[in-house]
């Protein structure tokens, strides 16, 4: 279970004591870290100081380490160094979610009161206060986030890989050659994304067919392979996704404006995300040449796999127009997509009227809401805040006061329920929280439930009609049994009725009552929505 995905990386730069420096500059003393011949760096062989600052020229080791920058890549450093000549990136990222977090910082404190709405609030994970919610995020997710400098990176698994800045995603696995200097790469494995994207909604884990359980699934008759991931974790193995299964990374669809762009705009992850299903099955964006391509990615047109002339075009995402540089056009009409990690090409299956009948009636679902295989979900969560006790604060860096333990159980990984996101979008939704919250700020414990939308990267076969129109769980009911009254529908939940008047693993219930949602504007669905749904397709023995 520990080699499920590539070798963690590892990014300090060790320098070496020594003397006075000799004419030659810092490889006189640091000779095992020169760079590799082939390094996208390489023209910078004898220019240490480009990146690492410093005076190569100085004669004494203290005055040519004066101003040294070991790890150039972390944030606080990427501004002057990275940011020397990767400007426009630079800035990005700075502002960008994945160093802000400021979807997941407003979404906390929302869902626990502290402010009106998900999607507005200054929330950073770089600025947080003491509030209960701020507390959570410090002392629970604040890891994460790219400004955070690298750590655990020596671990043979990334999964304890957080932080580090450019470093997180540009430094290859393994780093080092030799015991030489760490390369760089814009060839970013699916190790850099593991460490981060394997909690809260748990896409790395989905992506590649592991599902977190709890310890009771080992005293059970389990259905499914179980093992430990390298951090403790107890998962089964279940179905991946299906781009998995042809060898995809993260990175054949997520492209550089997806992940490095101008991303502070958005509220939420899912917002900035670039691509969509449609720009490779489907495509029906204007195409373009590489005399038409975007000044902000000319990079890009040096790594292109295939022989490319003046006439070549190339498909773009319909959101960004961002070109799709490994997708070959061919003359058949067919397009091929060539695997930015590992090589190799393979066939893009189109999308047709024979596999995707335009009836109208399904005009609003997002294509996962048909094709995802399963999500996972937690039914049942406590959470309490002692503040006695010391926990780590990742914003401080250093154990302090308050710490907040949490316990889970009705753990499920199968169907998610459907619901309606903020654009009126069919998609999959899972709990976000259904939990109890203790805090002595407060006069008594607090009940919430939140249902988020989330693509859960665990694509394969569509549902049939019966897994929407007859499938409570689909519905948003929970587990239970459907039946008709009449004219009218029934349902018998099978889980407790808690404080809020919903089964246990409820998003909606027929009488209309629901859960809050994390995005302004997403809802489930509504008691006149779901009739509709099981009234719209009779069962052949019906």
């Amino acid at each position: 279970m520990r080699n499920w995905l590539a070798p963690a990386l590892s990014a300090g730069l060790f320098l070496l004591s020594g003397a006075a420096l000799a004419a030659g500059g810092c490889l006189d003393c640091h000779q095992p870290h020169a760079l590799a011949a082939d390094d996208p760096h390489g023209f910078l062989a004898a220019q240490c100081d480009a990146c690492h600052l410093g005076d190569p020229a100085a004669d004494t080791q203290d005055a040519a380490h004066a101003g040294l920058v070991a790890s150039p890549g972390w944030l606080d450093n990427a501004p002057r160094t990275c940011g020397s000549c990767h400007v426009d990136e630079t800035r990005h990222v700075v502002e960008g979610l994945m160093h802000t977090g400021r979807g997941m910082v407003n979404v906390t404190r929302y869902t626990l009161g502290e402010q009106n709405s998900p999607g507005q609030g200054d929330g950073r994970l770089d600025g947080l206060g003491h509030t209960p919610a701020d507390s959570i995020l410090r002392k629970h997710c604040a890891s994460c986030h790219l400004g955070q400098p690298q750590h655990q990176m020596s671990t043979e698994d990334p999964l304890g890989s957080r932080g580090g800045g450019c470093l997180a995603c540009h430094a290859a696995h393994p780093t080092q050659r030799d015991g030489g200097h760490p390369v760089l790469s814009a060839t970013v494995s699916n190790a850099s994304c593991a460490g981060c994207h394997s909690r809260s909604g748990r896409i790395a884990l989905n992506y590649a067919g592991l599902a977190e359980v709890d310890a009771h699934a080992l005293a059970e008759d389990h259905p499914h392979p179980l093992g430990y991931l390298a951090d403790g974790r107890l998962v089964e193995t279940i179905a991946s996704d299906v781009h998995h299964r042809a060898g995809l990374a993260c990175i054949d669809c997520h492209t550089t404006r997806d992940v490095m762009g101008p991303t502070g705009q958005f509220a939420h992850g899912a917002d900035a995300v670039d691509i969509q299903c449609g720009d490779c099955h489907d495509n029906r964006q204007p195409r373009l040449t590489a005399a038409e391509w975007p000044a902000d990615l000319l990079g890009q047109l040096r790594r292109v796999p295939f022989s490319q002339g003046a006439e070549r075009e190339f498909i773009v995402t319909a959101r960004r127009g961002t070109p799709l540089w490994h997708i070959e056009l061919r003359s058949d009409g067919s397009k091929h997509l060539h695997r930015k990690v590992g090589g190799g090409s393979l066939p893009i299956p189109p999308l047709t009227l024979a596999s995707h009948p335009d009836d109208g009636a399904h005009d609003r679902l997002d294509c996962a809401a048909c094709h995802t295989q399963w999500a996972p979900q937690c039914h049942g969560c406590h959470m309490e805040y002692d503040p006695e006790a010391l926990q780590f604060d990742h914003v401080a860096r250093e154990f302090t006061p308050g710490a907040w333990s949490d316990a889970r159980w009705n753990v499920y990984n199968d169907a998610p329920p459907l619901g309606v996101d903020s654009h009126g979008r069919i998609v999959t939704f899972v709990p976000g929280m259904i939990r109890t919250i203790e805090h002595p700020d407060w006069e008594a414990p607090q009940f919430r439930r939140h249902f988020a939308p989330l693509s859960p990267h665990t694509i394969g076969p569509a549902r049939d009609c019966e897994d929407c129109h007859r499938s409570s769980q689909a519905l948003g009911l929970g587990r239970g049994e459907l039946s008709r009254a009449g004219d009218d529908w029934v349902f018998e939940p099978a889980q407790e009725i808690l404080s809020d008047g919903l089964p246990a693993d409820a998003f909606v219930d027929l009488e209309g009552r629901a859960a809050r949602t994390t995005r302004d504007g997403a809802r489930g669905l509504t008691p006149d929505e779901i009739r509709r749904v099981l009234d719209a397709w009779t069962r052949p023995e019906e």
